[in-house]
């Protein structure tokens, strides 16, 4: 038996009246994701436990079959690991966006969507004048990086905002704070904003009309992780993993998926679909399991673009579900889980902490009276899965 997993990140939502009514997945076109539906195992998973912030880490943990309570490091820590960042003992990462702060406001939590060889460009020339005994920088994708701390476990205890949350809002009360150790942190974000004020690449950015980078941003704090049972280890199964966040392949590494890294695979709607589809399902050739990653809708929740998710959503449809059905077909004995992690509602720019429809479809699975695949189709069948980590064990039941 072959399996396959499908994430879109961030598709569930809330209904909208501009939608009439609809949230983006009702709004959106998806034939493939409801036949299976309609033929499959529909329900709703709580993949983030309660008094957990419902961040992508958390969520994504509980879709590959691990209690994200139990098993939770902290996303910097996983996003390092993806980086190939080893923390020691006595430090612990922090993830930072470089990002535009214009009088006050939060601006844009990606400074625009900055490409990767920009913003290693900025960073790398922070790193030359900020890393010391205590801060070391490291460039990541796009806006995304990672702030090693040493000595300083006290930061994991101060109360972070996601920048994501905030768009459009004002910085004030939202920096790090509540505890000690904090003007440590205020300390460099006030030194990096001098040094992007002179930035070259922000010149040249500038002048193309581009948002330059103002402001770096650290949170989600985490520590080394500790030993994780192996998902080979705990399901009997091998397995892979395809994306295009160091997030997802960090939680790859942690509980030692295989990492299938795809060329033209991005965080965001100019992802190449098609590559990533096939590629990941090539990897079915040497593992039982393949998990399909996909952005997209997520990033279009956080810019409260509705049309931008909806267009998403229809072309993981199109283009990735559409021959994980056909590859079903042909080689018979495959089952297939499609689920968002978490809700993104454009409306609110951010997660909430909701469960989420999940379809299981294929070889042995009954269909439950799903009228396609939706939240509310989702909430009709009656069928609740948490903690949502279930849904892995579902999967893959005899």
């Amino acid at each position: 038996m072959k399996y396959i997993v499908v994430i879109l990140d961030g598709a569930a939502g809330w209904k909208q009246p501009d939608l009439g009514d609809k949230t983006t997945l009702e709004a959106a076109s998806i034939p493939i994701l409801d036949t299976m539906a309609r033929s499959g195992m529909v329900g709703l998973a709580k993949t983030v436990p309660d008094g957990l912030e419902p961040s992508s880490s958390a969520a994504c943990t509980s879709i590959v079959g691990y209690h994200p309570g139990e098993n939770y490091v902290g996303r910097a820590a996983i996003e390092a690991a993806a980086m190939g960042i080893e923390l020691a003992d006595n430090e612990i990462a922090l993830r930072f966006n470089t990002l535009n702060i214009e009088q006050n406001i939060m601006k844009s939590y990606a400074c625009g969507h900055i490409t990767t060889e920009e913003s290693r460009s900025i960073v790398e020339r922070l790193a030359e004048h900020l890393n010391d005994d205590t801060f070391t920088l490291y460039p990541g994708v796009a806006y995304r990086h990672i702030l090693v701390v040493k000595d300083h476990p006290e930061l994991l205890d101060l109360t972070y905002t996601p920048p994501h949350d905030i768009t459009d809002k004002l910085i004030e009360g939202n920096l790090p704070r509540g505890g000690e150790g904090v003007e440590l942190l205020l300390d460099l974000m006030a030194r990096a904003h001098e040094l992007l004020a002179s930035d070259p690449t922000n010149e040249v950015r500038i002048n193309q009309g581009e948002m330059p980078c103002t402001d770096i941003w650290p949170f989600w704090p985490g520590q080394a992780p500790a030993q994780m049972v192996p998902f080979a280890q705990k399901f009997g199964k091998t397995a892979a993993l395809s994306s295009g966040v160091d997030l997802l392949f960090g939680i790859a590494q942690i509980f030692s998926l295989d990492c299938v890294r795809i060329q033209g695979v991005t965080d965001g709607p100019d992802t190449d679909y098609v590559a990533q589809a096939v590629e990941s399902l090539e990897a079915l050739d040497d593992h039982d399991v393949v998990v399909i990653h996909i952005e997209a809708p997520d990033e279009m929740g956080h810019a409260g673009d509705a049309q931008g998710k909806i267009d998403a959503v229809e072309a993981i449809d199109r283009k990735v579900m559409a021959r994980v059905m056909a590859y079903a077909k042909s080689a018979g004995d495959t089952r297939v889980l499609a689920m968002p992690d978490h809700p993104t509602p454009v409306e609110l720019k951010t997660h909430v902490n909701e469960a989420v429809p999940f379809i299981i479809w294929g070889e042995g699975i009954e269909a439950n009276g799903a009228f396609g695949y939706t939240e509310a189709a989702a909430a009709a069948t009656g069928l609740v899965l948490d903690p949502g980590c279930q849904v892995m064990e579902k999967l893959l039941a005899e």
